[in-house]
């Protein structure tokens, strides 16, 4: 496989497309997060879940450790999928890199349709950490901390010894993202988070909306950091109305927000 086709699991639509959703995991995730997604979005949304280097089918490939070239790699492999509008959906660390393909297609073309950014705070609002600079089990137990997926692969020593090197290199990429005057995007935001999550801060993504000026929208699920899992038929009928409006925009500004978030933000990929 070479070319764009490294960088997408494609899903094709069941009716001709007339949008595309672009899927982006978290730091140690891959695209085997959206699987369950393509099912449960109306059959005129096609998905693209995006593959980092590094991990499954790329796992020979040298995982990327700065965001600039990330940003760069996946929009440039989104050249080839822009005769269908775009959406953008990314998860932690996926949704800072999500809002910099964002800026980068503005740049270059017409931009997303809509922009959905899960579990992280606004880059000009975050808590810088190290963690990728600690000890295996001190990085091990601050990502612990914010939830599970289900299972603990990372306690498997074989499969520990694969993973752990991929979660130390995205955590670089994350933590060393702080752009000094983070763009102001022209496509609407919704931001999702968990109401438990120990990672966000809902003021923090909040903050989401001065990054806007096509309007802006937050929402709450329960759960934690990676409610979205739980939560993932309520979280892909959301996205599903928000994509069915003829605009792609969100209705007002207003916070959506069910319950509060926690109040803290330290270790979110």
């Amino acid at each position: 496989m070479t070319g764009d086709g490294l960088w997408f699991r494609r899903y094709p639509a069941a009716r001709p497309a007339r949008v595309r959703l672009v899927c982006l995991p978290h730091a140690g995730g891959n695209a085997q997060l959206f699987h369950g997604w393509p099912g449960r979005l109306p059959g005129d949304v096609e998905v693209l879940a995006v593959r980092y280097p590094g991990r499954q089918e790329r796992m020979t490939e040298p995982c990327v450790e700065s965001m600039d070239e990330l940003a760069d790699e996946v929009a440039r492999a989104l050249d080839a999928y822009r005769d269908v509008p775009l959406a953008l959906f990314g998860h932690s660390m996926g949704a800072a890199v999500a809002y910099e393909v964002a800026a980068r297609l503005e740049a270059t073309g017409p931009g997303p349709v809509q922009v959905f950014l899960s579990a992280r705070n606004a880059p000009h609002r975050a808590t810088r950490t190290v963690l990728h600079r600690a000890a295996d089990d001190v990085l091990l137990a601050s990502v612990r901390r914010l939830g599970s997926l289900g299972g603990d692969p990372y306690g498997v020593p074989e499969l520990r010894e694969l993973l752990l090197p991929v979660l130390r290199s995205d955590y670089r990429l994350i933590e060393t993202y702080a752009p000094p005057n983070p763009p102001v995007l022209r496509t609407p935001i919704t931001a999702y988070a968990g109401a438990a999550d120990p990672g966000c801060d809902v003021e923090r993504v909040a903050a989401w909306a001065e990054l806007t000026t096509g309007g802006f929208d937050l929402r709450s699920f329960p759960g934690d950091h990676f409610y979205l899992a739980p939560q993932e038929a309520e979280l892909t009928a959301d996205i599903a109305a928000r994509l069915a409006r003829p605009t792609g925009a969100p209705t007002a500004t207003a916070i959506q927000a069910a319950q509060p978030a926690a109040t803290t933000a330290r270790t979110a990929p």
